[in-house]
């Protein structure tokens, strides 16, 4: 994380970051347009679902993880270069902003930090916001490598959820199978917990405290020397509980093909309720 106060003040130093936008909703189309309405001066719009995603597909799910040119060009054209520090936030609680988070870790670039609270807590700070676009202070030239976090496949998951702890971090009456608004089937990978990332922040859009933090994944059974995976809907908000769980001192792989690829899947077993199993 990266608080307000330190991120005012590397914006007005000599070597500011790079910082990036990333609002994006479930079923909201709308990211350009509120970025464009008032965003944190300096920063640089990403677009989660052509520049953080592949084209999804029921093979892969909603948002694949995109090529590792793909999201180079675009890290590029953000403006990010060799040593690059990068700032990303969202207007959400970072859930939409922590998969650029994730993406740039697992493409090799070592400093990266998520705004804690995101345009909300800087607002509500007192500091200025700018309309219209922005571009990068100058072209990006950084060298992406994939592999540096750790990923599920579709049957890794299933190993996962039967011998080790596999969370499921969309709301609770997903996971129970009670409602499913996107995806073909409604319930559960059998074997996984439910821990939404919802209970990942606090009442101010900020993350929980460390120490609450490792008190709720313990009571799911995700504690530190254990082995760990994260899925959602589309491998998204998944990514801010890979954050919650480093908080908390437990390292996780992201499975991103998610429900949206299990669920496609009809060799796959689904579990409804609100228990494992």
């Amino acid at each position: 994380m990266v608080t307000i106060d330190e991120l005012a003040e590397s914006l007005s130093s000599d070597a500011p970051p790079v910082l990036l936008d990333v609002r994006w909703a479930l079923g909201d189309t709308e990211g350009r347009q509120h970025y464009l309405n008032a965003h944190i001066p300096g920063a640089v719009f990403v677009d989660l679902d052509t520049e953080l995603a592949a084209p999804g597909s029921p093979e892969l799910g909603r948002h694949p993880l995109p090529t590792l040119t793909d999201l180079q060009d675009a890290a590029r054209r953000w403006g990010v270069r060799a040593g690059s520090a990068v700032v990303v936030y969202d207007a959400t609680g970072n859930l939409a902003a922590a998969r650029a988070w994730w993406l740039l870790l697992w493409a090799g670039v070592a400093d990266v930090t998520m705004l804690d609270g995101g345009l909300g807590a800087w607002t509500s700070a007192g500091h200025p916001v700018r309309s219209g676009d922005e571009h990068p202070r100058r072209p990006g030239d950084v060298v992406l490598t994939a592999g540096h976090l750790p990923t599920l496949t579709a049957d890794e998951a299933a190993e996962l959820a039967a011998h080790g702890r596999l969370l499921d971090a969309r709301a609770a009456e997903r996971y129970s199978g009670e409602t499913e608004p996107v995806d073909p089937r409604a319930g559960h990978i059998p074997g996984a917990r439910s821990a939404p990332t919802s209970e990942n922040l606090g009442p101010d859009g900020r993350f929980a405290p460390a120490e609450a933090l490792r008190e709720r994944f313990a009571a799911v059974g995700a504690e530190p020397g254990r082995r760990v995976g994260v899925y959602c809907g589309s491998g998204v908000t998944a990514a801010h509980q890979v954050a919650a769980l480093a908080l908390a001192g437990v390292d996780a792989a992201l499975y991103p093909g998610s429900w949206s690829q299990w669920s496609s899947d009809p060799g796959r077993p689904v579990a409804t309720g609100p228990d494992p199993r």
